[in-house]
């Protein structure tokens, strides 16, 4: 006799071999990679199961989409990232050789960064990181933003604000 599944499982089940090949389609559209796609696609559901309660999902493609959507912006932002960290190694005074797990501690670090300041604006960000990163004073802040020192202290409130927020979450 086999182990009863949840009707959760069951349903999200039921969705992946309905829905699957469909969203790999989808994404490799976008990527223009299958492997890649197929990558979000199971990573898409691996989500999906995630949720509280999967049995509510009313449009399965759209929440599929979404999920997928944003799993392909984050893979591109990670992207971006590294890109911009490896950008910054090779234009470092002294030849700086990380071995790949500390690049990759690193880039998880800036990519956990990155999540914290989600929200704030480009400006509030820039300003954020010139202070915490390369110590720069609010004045000289303001002058490459382009932007008054008071305006800066208030970039810097709402970050502070926003580490505080997510610091606070349980």
């Amino acid at each position: 006799m086999g182990v009863q599944q949840p009707p959760s499982h069951v349903l999200i089940g039921q969705m992946f071999q309905k829905d699957y090949q469909w969203l790999c389609g989808s994404v490799s559209r976008t990527l223009g990679c299958h492997h890649s796609a197929q990558d979000i696609a199971s990573e898409t559901f691996l989500r999906v199961l995630s949720l509280p309660d999967p049995t509510a999902i009313r449009e399965p493609r759209a929440l599929l989409t979404t999920i997928a959507r944003r799993l392909v912006y984050e893979g591109w932002r990670r992207q971006d990232l590294e890109r911009a960290y490896l950008e910054s190694l090779a234009h470092s005074p002294a030849p700086v050789h990380p071995s790949p797990e500390e690049r990759a501690l690193v880039i998880e670090a800036l990519l956990a960064l990155d999540r914290l300041l989600d929200g704030l604006s480009a400006k509030a960000k820039a300003a954020f990181l010139y202070h915490q990163l390369d110590g720069l004073t609010y004045s000289q802040i303001g002058e490459r933003l382009q932007v008054s020192t008071s305006r800066v202290q208030q970039y810097m409130a709402d970050a502070f604000k926003r580490c505080y927020q997510v610091m606070a979450q349980p």
